[in-house]
């Protein structure tokens, strides 16, 4: 590694930790370096065209630039991975100046510094990756989010490009170098340096086929039609509900576990009726309204590929349905799945609803079916937020209702955050509560 680079690398943070916890995130794992160090020579022979796809908190981004890349092009699911880039990137600026005018005036021919370029794309699409011929990545536990990934490389980047895929040992798997193979005609693996290690794909096949996602699905399972309130309508070729999902979205274009128990307690959710005097005219676009107008307000939080969100809109077709999630896989197939629906609401991209586009105190119902891990790692870090969100966002006697893996135990959690949490219903792998938002008093 070279000293620019370390001297970027030393100063970056675990955002929004500080990195002191002991069981917290690193900023920077061997993972990060070892695809750093693999990509150095090919950032030298060409530093323009890099992309960065997966970068958690802007190590690769950061990294790429310190090792003399002109321009750096960043895709990021999590939006609070793009977060804590752009927290880092104001951490590191001055560093990467001063090594970049170095590195410009020890050259053979001195010159002036260029401009640094680091560019953040929050949709994956084609013009992330056009001209690319070099693309980082921090490999995925998905395998269809591999794949979308590794297709798009292969279509939209420079034919001359190459891919490197790192991972920890422990984590990759053979069908990784299966799902590249299918679209790179040459496919290695590098040697193990500390459990981490990397593939490296390049010459992009052209006797591909079609993109494989997003995919799509029709889904007739009787908790949703029963929760849509067409239980009689199952053999009607246009029953159920179509649900569209990218490769990075949890579950795909299938109904889950957790979501399916969920759905099934949909009977004893609450009544959203408008409130006295609203005029009642057909809704409009969801950022049109006021969301004060007197029509209930549902949020789907942890939106995923929208499943619930599209139920709470053709269950309750008056009211405002808001989905929020922090993935842009998330919202993108969400979005999808309300238009193959025939559905209008609004897809929000948010950490745990922070940016819903409604007051304090203003939803009526809350469904919530939250992560538990993050990429490999058992984390509820996000789940605790979310909780916090929701009691933020329910009106006093507003209802949430959670399903989560019955041994996380989060009923106290649920009941400190939000109010008096009660269990509705439990099987062997989940539990499903309802929490009434009460304000804390004395």
């Amino acid at each position: 590694m070279s000293p620019e680079a370390d001297a970027v690398l030393a100063e970056l943070l675990p955002f929004p930790e500080d990195g002191s916890r002991a069981d917290g995130p690193v900023a920077v794992d061997a993972t990060d370096r070892l695809l750093l160090d693999e990509a150095a020579p090919l950032i030298a022979r060409d530093p323009d065209g890099v992309v960065v796809i997966g970068d958690r908190f802007g190590a690769l981004a950061l990294g790429a630039l310190a090792r003399g890349a002109r321009e750096v092009r960043v895709h990021q699911d999590a939006i609070t991975a793009e977060a804590a880039l752009g927290a880092n990137s104001a951490r590191v600026a001055k560093v990467l100046w001063n090594g970049h005018a170095r590195a410009a005036a020890s050259a053979p021919v001195p010159h002036e510094p260029a401009p640094l370029g680091l560019t953040s794309h929050d949709k994956f699409e084609p013009q992330l990756l056009a001209g690319a011929r070099l693309v980082l990545l921090q490999l995925p536990t998905s395998l269809a989010e591999l794949t979308e990934i590794a297709e798009h490389v292969a279509r939209y980047a420079d034919p001359a490009v190459t891919l490197l895929a790192g991972g920890r040992v422990k984590h990759m798997t053979h069908a990784m170098n299966d799902v590249l193979g299918t679209s790179f005609a040459q496919v290695s693996a590098s040697l193990a340096r500390q459990k981490s290690r990397l593939l490296i794909a390049r010459e992009p096949r052209s006797d591909v086929g079609p993109l494989t996602y997003p995919v799509t699905a029709r889904l007739t399972d009787r908790e949703i039609l029963a929760a849509i309130g067409a239980t009689g309508e199952a053999e009607k070729p246009d029953a159920g509900l179509t649900v569209v999902a990218h490769g990075a979205a949890f579950a795909g274009a299938t109904l889950d576990l957790g979501t399916r128990f969920l759905l099934a307690q949909a009977d004893r959710w609450p009544e959203l009726a408008d409130a006295p005097g609203t005029q009642d005219t057909p809704a409009t676009s969801p950022f049109g309204p006021d969301y004060l107008d007197g029509r209930p307000v549902a949020v789907d939080l942890g939106c995923g590929t929208g499943i619930l969100a599209a139920v709470l809109a053709l269950r309750y077709p008056r009211a405002h349905v808001i989905a929020s999630d922090r993935s842009a896989a998330a919202c993108a197939s969400t979005t999808a799945t309300f238009a193959a629906n025939g559905v209008r609401a609004a897809v929000v991209r948010g950490d745990a609803g922070d940016l819903l586009p409604v007051p304090d105190g203003s939803a009526d119902l809350v469904l919530l079916n939250p992560p538990f891990h993050d990429r490999a790692a058992l984390s509820t870090d996000a789940a605790h937020r979310m909780f916090a969100a929701a009691g933020q966002v329910l009106r006093e006697g507003g209802e949430l209702w959670t399903v989560f893996n019955t041994g996380l135990h989060y009923r106290g959690a649920l009941q400190r955050a939000v109010g008096p949490t009660e269990h509705v219903a439990q099987n062997p792998k989940f539990t499903v509560t309802r929490s009434l938002r009460k304000a804390l008093t004395d």
